[in-house]
């Protein structure tokens, strides 16, 4: 079965909220990521594999992208795992990640 990944879609599978202006942040950041449609699928999923390390994805309010972020600050073990997992989806989708100086957050600004 095919799904097409729509801005509504994807506010509502990453849980991040309602409204028209959500769905405007979402837009924007849909389109200032380099081949979004092409891996858009598996945004989902890696939110999935994230939520047990306390991680999920995010619209950021200072950059117009997604990002990528984890909770789960004081286990270096789960913070390493977090950080093994976005290694692994962004080589297997080669998706290039944008990590945040001294913060444990990355932007996803699209395909390689």
């Amino acid at each position: 079965m095919h799904i097409d990944i729509t801005p509504e879609v994807i506010v509502t599978q990453l849980d991040l909220g309602h409204g028209e202006a959500t769905l405007e942040q979402t837009k924007t950041a849909i389109n200032n990521t380099k081949d979004f449609d092409k891996f858009s699928k598996h945004i989902i999923s890696l939110n999935d594999k994230l939520k047990h390390m306390q991680g999920y994805i995010a619209l950021s309010n200072s950059a117009p992208y997604f990002k990528i972020k984890c909770d789960n600050i004081e286990s270096d073990e789960i913070l390493k795992e977090f950080i093994d997992e976005l290694n692994h989806w962004s080589d297997k989708y080669d998706v290039e990640l944008k990590k945040v100086d001294n913060k444990d957050v990355y932007y996803i600004l699209g395909k390689n």
